[in-house]
């Protein structure tokens, strides 16, 4: 059996707890520092509260410690982690490898997963990973199925892939661009996001093929209908992206993927189940296009790239749904009125809708401050025209829904009620045995006189109906009730009744949940490292050293030299990315399907920063490269 564990991001205590009313199995989050979100710190207090609360449905909270550090900063990353510890975490998300001596030395014990900025994606680094100690490896996004099921097979530890959200161009942890424009490094949690910037494609002699377009910016990852395709894989773990999402988007989308876990649970019950407990209560429906994206892509999932557009390049925001074109525009003094055409069946806008139409050269966003039918007005607006795709990136009925219901997490309790009365005028004897669905049996029994009940069947559905409640965030179920050899049925109170159910209640909301194991694995220390474990060579700067602890770890592993990080050395003439994502093949250039004797070297621009763009056919691979520096800063 199988434990499919679906884990949300959370920005902060109330979304983490909206997480998990709407079905997450687990959620990670930050702490008030060495996150690789930096505007998405929280204090230990919080993890504690969602810890406590998680902990009810035998979710976990799983703490990101995934900046690399400098040497100074060691000591304090450990005392965090021993707080957090002591707050009662589960697992915390690691990627500089001072960690493993970290975590010996102050004793903890609490299992680490490898993040994905440590670029996993080959079976020699998971191996190498697995024999540091991690007992769950993140994978690279860009990985395929294949890529997946090769390292499952190769090794014991959990598998934790990314399912739903924003996607970096680059391969993770190997992203220094940032580092190169503005001095704040994606790995130190400071990425000023420059992927999701405008550029112009220039030719070598200076030509412009495309004039600014968000040409790094990828479409975000949405693998839904994959879920069954990565569970056989041998995924346990189902990631969703977004630590710096609103509390509305965290709600729909675990909701979304919450439900096709457990469709995928009721297909193969004797294959797999979910990780925690408990039901989740909400009218809303989930809707993914509802909700931030730049449009969808499945991304190298099924092994090449002839599934669909991979960019974004229109917009680095969220576009939305597509509603249909604009059919007419009519300035009205202060306001636009705008017409819709093309709307399928059933299309319905409403007042504080956000829109946005595509021009060739921009993206045009307006509120709809009155919607009547297919009419829109709006304050006056420039530039749209008829003709224009037009798209719904914010819906204010679906929004007031998602609030109105945000959902709640009940444990499931089966309740067997006996009914005896050993004495023909004695007094009943009622047991109410009930087994919470972590297995967990706890019984109470009663004594009381009563009357026959003159309609028995009657009787057996008052009890049915006043034991099958809600109760301290626990869903009962009458499932029999049994009547002795010699008892006829009572008659009980409806107060009665539903005293019993309280008393249950209180008795079993006392209990610990009995949550499934984590698997944990003791980390190695610095002098029982295999001097055999490294994949091979020297580890560049793309290793990301940045102290000695981790330097040390990487020599008695095996490597051939250590290099210091790019954010310590700065070096020259070095990659600044590099990706599986193609400018060439997006924009139907590729030389592999197109081949050019002497293809011209291609450069992107914005404002008077140029860099170089490399492609390695062989590998079928993109790379970014310092470029010129023409006089002014990146805008």
């Amino acid at each position: 059996m199988t434990d499919l564990e679906l884990l949300s991001p959370a920005k902060d205590l109330s979304t983490g707890i909206a997480a998990i009313d709407c079905g997450a199995d687990a959620v990670y989050l930050a702490g008030p520092s060495f996150g690789a979100r930096k505007d998405a710190g929280n204090p230990v207090s919080d993890i504690r509260t969602l810890c406590e609360y998680a902990h009810r449905f035998g979710a976990r909270v799983f703490v990101t410690v995934n900046t690399i550090l400098c040497d100074e900063e060691i000591p304090c990353a450990g005392a965090l982690m021993k707080e957090c510890e002591e707050a009662g975490v589960d697992a915390f998300i690691v990627q500089d490898l001072s960690i493993l001596e970290v975590v010996r030395s102050l004793g903890i014990h609490v299992p680490l997963h490898a993040s994905t900025q440590c670029a996993i994606r080959t079976v020699e680094d998971a191996l190498f990973y697995e024999r540091l100690g991690f007992s769950r490896l993140v994978l690279e996004r860009e990985l395929s199925l294949q890529d997946v099921r090769d390292i499952r097979k190769a090794v014991s530890c959990e598998i934790e892939f990314f399912v739903h959200g924003a996607l970096c161009v680059c391969y993770s942890g190997q992203c220094y661009l940032s580092e190169y424009l503005a001095g704040r490094s994606a790995n130190r949690g400071e990425c000023i996001q420059a992927c999701r910037s405008r550029y112009d494609l220039l030719d070598e002699n200076g030509r412009v093929l495309v004039k600014d377009k968000a040409l790094l910016s990828l479409a975000d990852y949405n693998l839904l209908d994959r879920l069954p395709d990565l569970a056989e894989a041998g995924v346990c773990s189902f990631k969703i992206e977004g630590r710096l999402k609103n509390i509305s988007y965290v709600r729909n989308v675990v909701r979304k993927y919450s439900q096709a876990l457990d469709t995928l649970v009721e297909m193969y019950p004797d294959r797999y189940r979910r990780a925690s407990f408990g039901k989740v209560v909400s009218s809303f429906t989930p809707d993914l296009s509802k909700t931030f994206n730049r449009g969808y892509t499945t991304l190298y999932l099924d092994g090449k790239r002839d599934n669909g557009p991979w960019s974004s390049m229109d917009s680095a925001r969220s576009i939305g749904e597509r509603i249909g074109t604009v059919k007419a525009v009519r300035h009205k003094g202060p306001e636009t009125m705008i017409t819709v055409g093309g709307a399928n069946h059933g299309t319905a806008l409403s007042n504080g809708d956000g829109f946005c139409a595509l021009s060739k050269d921009s993206v045009i966003g307006f509120r709809g401050d009155r919607c009547e039918g297919m009419d829109i007005w709006t304050r006056k607006l420039e530039g749209i025209a008829v003709g224009m795709p037009l798209y719904r990136n914010y819906s204010a009925a679906f929004e007031k829904g998602v609030a109105a219901s945000p959902g709640k997490r009940l444990l499931r309790v089966g309740v067997s009620m006996k009914i005896d009365c050993p004495e023909e005028s004695g007094p009943y004897e009622i047991t109410l045995t009930g087994t919470r669905e972590d297995a967990l049996v706890h019984s109470l029994s009663f004594r009381s006189s009563y009357d026959t009940a003159r309609d028995p069947q009657k009787m057996r559905e008052t009890l049915r109906r006043q034991i099958s409640k809600e109760a301290a965030q626990m869903s009962f179920s009458l499932t029999e009730v049994i009547l002795g050899e010699n008892a006829p049925m009572p008659f009980i109170p409806t107060g009665e009744i539903n005293s019993f159910r309280r008393e249950l209640s209180s008795a079993l909301s006392l209990l610990p949940i009995k949550v499934r194991p984590i698997l944990d694995v003791v980390p190695a220390s610095l002098d029982s490292i295999p001097g055999r474990d490294f994949p091979g060579g020297k580890a560049t700067y793309k290793y990301n050293v940045s102290n000695a602890l981790s330097e040390g770890i990487y020599c008695r592993a095996g490597a051939e030299g250590v290099e210091p990080a790019y954010e310590i050395s700065h070096r020259t003439g070095v990659e600044l990315m590099r990706t599986r994502y193609c400018i060439r093949h997006e924009l139907g250039m590729c030389l592999r399907d197109r081949p050019v004797k002497n293809p011209l070297k291609l450069f992107l621009r914005n404002n008077a920063r140029i860099l170089e763009l490399g492609f390695d056919c062989g590998k079928c691979e993109m790379t970014v490269l310092e470029g010129r520096n023409e006089g002014k800063k990146q805008g």
